[in-house]
């Protein structure tokens, strides 16, 4: 497929979800090695270190999970392929679901911001149906 019939907006979702995918990579990092210089990192989200340190080795392998499924959906994103499109979407809404049990049963309601962010990006792929997307 050549440049000019590409979407931009699925080329910038598959830089979204290759920038999740070297997140958890990063997380993975900072979990394998405490205590390291790039542990001040955690002071951008301390919340998150400490969910992380009381799922213990668990956390490692959600990071895991996450970064694969990240991984594989920036690629087919980028392939232009079906499966990639619907991963993305399957990605999106689990987000979304996890946002708003944070908000209710964590009283967390900064999580609501994602809401409408992860709604558009849904959105798009959803209204885009009628692309030419690989079925491979």
């Amino acid at each position: 497929m050549n440049r000019l019939n590409r979407h931009v907006g699925i080329e910038l979702l598959a830089i979204f979800f290759a920038f999740g995918a070297s997140m958890c990579l990063l997380t993975i990092v900072l979990l394998v090695f405490p205590g390291s210089r790039l542990d001040s990192l955690w002071q951008l989200n301390p919340n998150a270190h400490a969910a992380f340190q009381s799922l213990g080795k668990m956390s490692i392998l959600l990071m895991l999970i996450v970064g694969s499924a990240c991984t594989l959906a920036a690629i087919g994103l980028a392939k232009n392929q079906l499966w990639g499109r619907n991963l993305a979407l399957i990605i999106l809404a689990v987000n979304l679901i996890g946002d708003l049990i944070n908000a209710f049963a964590r009283h967390d309601l900064r999580t609501l911001i994602g809401l409408p962010i992860g709604g558009a990006m849904i959105f798009y792929l959803v209204q885009k149906r009628n692309w030419k997307l690989k079925n491979v």
